[in-house]
């Protein structure tokens, strides 16, 4: 039996999955996740980012240029410095409810590591 064609509303749930993956691609990177950290608390230069985080500016400035390109940070000049800030305050809740799970996932695996010493035991 053919299968029915793909519909526009298909079509627009794939678009969005595919935004969706392309965003969370952008994130996946520690020194951005970092970065984003930073600019959630407040606008900051490259010399800002860089100092507070203990990378190389060139490592900086790539991250940052990653995150500008996928819409999640916005750059603006301000004399002869370029400073940074996220695009959407939502970022900060995105970051928490991520460090939630990460929190809920150490307490799962510690749960089961005692379980493990405990049968060790016996």
């Amino acid at each position: 039996m053919p299968r029915p064609s793909p519909t526009v509303t298909d079509a627009a749930a794939g678009d969005l999955q595919a935004f969706k993956a392309a965003f969370f691609k952008a994130l996946a990177h520690p020194v951005r996740i970092r970065i984003l950290e930073l600019l959630v608390q407040r606008e900051m230069s490259v010399q800002q980012v860089q100092e507070v985080i203990g990378v190389e500016q060139p490592v900086v400035s790539q991250q940052l240029a990653v995150l500008r390109n996928n819409n999640i940070v916005a750059s603006r000049k301000e004399g002869v410095t370029v400073r940074y800030s996220v695009r959407d305050p939502l970022l900060a809740q995105l970051l928490e409810t991520a460090r939630q799970i990460f929190n809920n996932h150490l307490v799962s695996t510690q749960g089961l590591l005692r379980q493990l010493q405990r049968e060790r035991r016996r």
